[in-house]
């Protein structure tokens, strides 16, 4: 056995934009996305996008996107599948922890979104953090409290009140599994 010290590479932002393909990069490690999504997800996904939207339409800071990098620190960028953020976004990525995180859970992703995404997005004091799981057909909604994620709801069909800046978003959760 050998006495040499392996050591591994630590990446960061400027070598996360010169690579081709989805990634993230957690504590400096990078982690493969998964290849494109299976047509559930994104309708999920999409339609989770559109019941938030029209939620606050008619708020004027909220915006409401899907993948952006989120630049946690030089050696953390992640892409969460929609979040909220409540002032504009001047950078290519975001460089400020968004108002509502949600990630819609995927057999590659969900020890990941479930574990290690939970605490940097609880970390990070995101005050909302959604897991969507589209095979259960289930959304767990988790609400930053005393600097601890908290389960608010959890279900197939709910309606749950986001107090987002000065904005109500009622959203139906019925309303994203078609």
């Amino acid at each position: 056995m050998s006495n040499a010290i392996k050591i591994l590479p630590h990446y960061t932002y400027a070598d996360y934009v010169q690579w081709e393909g989805k990634w993230e990069v957690i504590d400096g490690v990078p982690h493969a996305m998964s290849p494109a999504l299976v047509p559930g997800h994104q309708i999920v996904a999409g339609n989770l996008h559109s019941e938030f939207r029209a939620q606050l339409k008619n708020c004027k800071k909220c915006q409401v996107s899907q993948p952006v990098d989120y630049l946690v620190a030089d050696d953390m960028i992640l892409q969460p599948d929609i979040l909220i953020v409540c002032k504009p976004i001047i950078k290519k990525y975001l460089d400020f922890p968004p108002t509502l995180v949600a990630e819609v859970l995927s057999p590659a992703t969900a020890l990941k979104d479930r574990h290690t995404k939970y605490a940097i997005y609880e970390s990070q004091h995101i005050p909302y953090y959604l897991i969507i799981d589209p095979d259960k057909k289930e959304v767990e909604v988790y609400a930053l409290c005393d600097d601890k994620y908290q389960l608010m709801q959890q279900g197939k069909d709910f309606k749950y009140s986001f107090i987002i800046e000065d904005c109500i978003a009622d959203v139906r959760f019925g309303e994203i599994w078609d």
